[in-house]
């Protein structure tokens, strides 16, 4: 039973099931008799304080503020793998990931004002929701093809979201901030400076990195700046270098092995001696040194924020109240934009730029992909979801627009999940290609 749920926990797939769930859940409470409940909890006042000093504020602001500011730090713990080791190392490598992304971010903004001409100046606030791609739905989504597409596509699938995370907090920092406190955010910076001299120190220690990402995430969130802004900032101050290299840490658990070895044998029962202590206790030191915190730190985050940070923040957002009038919201100019830039602007982008990107020689496709597979991969990047409603939270205080915001999220994304698999699945599995062959 423990490893059919270790397995389940485990599960590629899982991520996605939750994030489903709990969107389901979210609609229907909010549009069943029991909607004031769903309400009153997301809107539950809760705080803490220091003194004189107090924090209050309702239970969804924590979730969006302080709960995702956990997801902008693994988001951030991944931009820098990348940039250091990964598909964003160099230039010829990140170019085509580039070029898709901008090409999804410039398009669906671009549409979403088209469809807002003429119409409500507030209306205008929502042109960075279709921008957004959710990494944990598309890559789910992307891994249900298997052998139906080439294993590159993943990787490039993710290089593209990546760098669609940074122009997404770019955007959030730049044009979803209203008015900063400079003092604030000064102390906020200068905080932010002790963990990145820290890092250049030598500093290894994760509780320092904890206290010192607090305060910094407490100071941008008082200056006006969003939070997770500064949940991503600290992420580049974890270090990503190790102690000892490869061969010297083989070698040395070699030696410390080998005196374990020549210990005389004991009852298992027991606790081991003085010596078989000190022995562990070395390789448990060179275990750590071998390891870079940086990665140590992704592969604890990962399973938390996917498997319940996420799903947590779709059952506080997705509850969207739609009380019969479901045409008329999908109709709403808002709505439209959103859907529109998410179904045609997110393909039509990173299709157009990675094309011409190709055909200018400054990337190359993906190994094994084709243009059929760009385009599929276009379409899963319109799946926003949690980004495009993270933004649209910060896009529209007033909350009959953010509600067809959320519509045109929900239904936008869903179509686009629809035709990225389609498209997807119509070419043949690898092992029947090379059967065939």
């Amino acid at each position: 039973m423990k490893d059919r749920l270790s397995r389940l926990w485990n599960h590629s797939s899982l991520p996605v099931a939750l994030l489903l769930l709990a969107t389901v859940m979210a609609l229907v409470w909010a549009n069943s008799p029991w909607a004031d409940s769903y309400r009153a909890l997301v809107d539950l006042p809760l705080g803490v304080s220091f003194g004189n000093a107090a924090l209050k504020k309702p239970l969804l602001l924590w979730v969006n503020d302080g709960l995702m500011g956990i997801f902008f730090f693994l988001v951030g713990l991944e931009i820098k793998r990348e940039v250091l080791v990964g598909e964003l190392a160099s230039l010829r490598k990140a170019s085509l990931s580039v070029a898709a992304a901008i090409g999804g971010m410039l398009v669906p903004a671009l549409l979403y004002f088209a469809v807002q001409r003429g119409g409500e100046p507030a209306h205008a606030m929502g042109w960075g929701i279709p921008m957004a791609t959710d990494i944990a739905f598309a890559l789910g989504l992307l891994s249900l093809l298997g052998s139906r597409v080439p294993p590159s596509l993943r990787i490039f699938l993710t290089a593209l979201a990546i760098v669609d995370d940074i122009g997404a907090v770019l955007v959030i920092a730049i044009f979803y901030t209203d008015t900063i406190a400079l003092g604030t955010l000064a102390i906020g910076l200068g905080l932010f400076g002790v963990a990145i001299l820290a890092n250049r120190r030598g500093v290894r220690t994760p509780l320092l990195y904890f206290l010192l990402g607090t305060l910094v995430w407490l100071a941008f969130l008082k200056s006006g700046v969003h939070a997770t802004v500064a949940a991503l900032l600290m992420a580049f101050t974890i270090p990503a270098r190790t102690r000892i290299d490869r061969d010297g840490f083989r070698e040395d658990v070699q030696r410390s092995m080998e005196r374990l070895a020549s210990l005389p044998p004991r009852d298992h029962e027991r606790l081991p001696s003085a010596e078989e202590q000190r022995v562990l206790d070395r390789v448990a030191k060179r275990l750590e040194h071998v390891q870079a915190p940086l990665q140590t730190l992704e592969h604890q985050l990962y399973p938390l924020v996917k498997r319940i940070v996420l799903p947590v923040f779709a059952l506080a957002n997705a509850g969207v109240a739609i009380d019969g009038h479901l045409g008329e919201a999908l109709a709403h100019p808002v709505a439209l934009g959103i859907s529109f830039g998410l179904v045609v602007g997110k393909p039509l982008g990173v299709f157009t730029f990675s094309f011409l990107a190709v055909k200018l020689k400054l990337a190359e496709l993906p190994k094994g992909a084709t243009l059929r597979h760009l385009l599929g991969v276009g379409l899963l990047a319109g799946v926003g979801f949690t980004m495009a409603l993270f933004i649209a939270g910060l896009a529209f205080d007033d909350p009959a627009l953010a509600d067809v915001s959320k519509v045109g999220i929900l239904a936008g994304s869903v179509v686009a999940a629809l035709l990225g698999l389609g498209v997807l699945a119509m070419g043949k599995r690898e092992g029947a290609d090379a059967k065939a062959a």
